[in-house]
């Protein structure tokens, strides 16, 4: 899989962008905001359809971009991908639309120039995507966990993201369901909550089950990449599943063992979260949500067994997230056949010179990856004369010879 052109039209602070891409390292540099991270931004925006940066639309449109009308598409990326099958055409409108006097954004998704479901442009297009932020992987909240692990698995199964997409309708009907039996104080809508129940126990099955495989592949992975290359044998990484299938008085470790001894079994651990939920229904009422299931798991590191949040240090965090990454290219491309493209925002600053050396190391043996860097005398000679130089100044890209 090579992306081979990308085309922007007002996406940040690009009114009008037409690149060719080649095949090996590209480091893209340039002073701030002069729309280095927008131009990966982009990229992974047309992989995942999400932005790791925001959750609005509309904060992704050029400030310069005109429109006037009920309906106009204000902003388009377009990307050309070589694959096995051939080359695909990927695109991505967004549409600005005007209801009454309130405007809003949506998005269109095109593949080989026909509409698709934005859940079909998934997988198209591959990436990893590694920032400096990425270290609240280890230190953040359980929801940006749980994120990683929703684009990760939506970029190589799309039966998983169908799956998911259907059990967060459920979860969000059953939700309200109990709000009002709360607030009516009444049962009398149990058969309608039963049938909830059961299709979102249902989905669920699948998720934890889709979930647990990958944790237990990419810990393995993450543990060889950061016990024999990055600590050179001194330190052992575990990444833990924290599945939410029971209570809280239930131990979380206690789960997660249950749920690889039935990883292959869905119809199973469906059974087991119905139950679990039966026992929570007077709990889940009064707080007018659902208290089990997919959407409250969570992951942890553990460096030579204790955890990497509370006691390890900004070095050991910032080596797990690089192990994790490197574990994620390694697993997308045994799951697909294809390497993803590898996508560094400005990370090399963030690393010490062990680090930063193996991650030179792991680009110079990817298909395609694309860096950006504020200045490029941290690259060591030889490295950049065997890749590409984009400079990008105010919006504006050029290549540099």
């Amino acid at each position: 899989m090579r992306l081979t052109h990308l085309s922007l039209t007002n996406f940040r602070n690009f009114g009008r962008l037409d690149l060719p891409v080649g095949a090996g390292v590209t480091l893209v540099h340039g002073a701030n905001a002069q729309g280095k991270t927008n131009l990966l931004e982009a990229i992974y925006y047309l992989a995942t359809t999400r932005s790791p940066y925001t959750n609005q639309d509309d904060q992704l449109i050029n400030w310069d971009a005109g429109y006037e009308g009920a309906q106009v598409v204000v902003g388009r990326l377009v990307a050309h991908v070589d694959t096995a099958d051939g080359t695909r055409h990927l695109e991505l409108r967004l549409i600005r639309e005007l209801k009454g006097h309130k405007t809003t954004f949506r998005r269109e998704a095109l593949v080989d120039r026909r509409k698709v479901r934005l859940l079909d442009l998934l997988g198209n297009l591959r990436v990893v995507l590694f920032v400096p932020t990425d270290l609240d992987l280890v230190t953040g909240s359980p929801a940006s966990r749980r994120r990683y692990l929703d684009i990760t698995l939506c970029q190589r199964n799309r039966h998983y993201c169908r799956t998911l997409s259907q059990y967060n309708k459920i979860l969000e009907q059953r939700n309200a369901l109990l709000r009002q039996m709360a607030e009516q104080g009444t049962r009398n809508n149990q058969d309608v909550l039963d049938l909830y129940t059961q299709r979102l126990v249902e989905a669920a099955g699948q998720i934890f089950a889709i979930r647990a495989r990958l944790i237990d592949t990419l810990a393995r992975d993450v543990q060889r990449i950061h016990y024999e290359q990055l600590t050179a044998g001194n330190e052992s990484l575990r990444l833990l599943y924290r599945p939410r299938l029971a209570g809280s008085d239930v131990d979380e470790t206690e789960s997660a063992d249950w749920l690889y001894n039935h990883v292959d079994n869905p119809t199973i651990i469906a059974e087991r979260m119905q139950t679990a939920l039966a026992d929570t229904l007077s709990y889940d009422i009064r707080r007018g949500a659902t208290s089990i299931g997919p959407h409250r798991d969570d992951w942890v590191f553990q460096v030579n067994g204790r955890s990497l949040r509370h006691y390890g240090s900004r070095g050991q965090q910032r080596s797990a997230v690089l192990a994790l990454k490197l574990g994620e290219i390694a697993g997308i491309k045994a799951d697909t056949g294809a390497s993803p493209i590898l996508l560094l925002d400005d990370v090399m600053a963030e690393l010490d010179g062990t680090r930063r050396q193996h991650l030179i190391t792991a680009l110079q043996q990817m298909p395609q990856a694309m860096i950006t860097s504020a200045e490029t005398t941290i690259f060591p000679p030889d490295f950049l004369a065997q890749t590409e130089q984009l400079a990008v100044d105010g919006g504006r890209v050029h290549s540099v010879i």
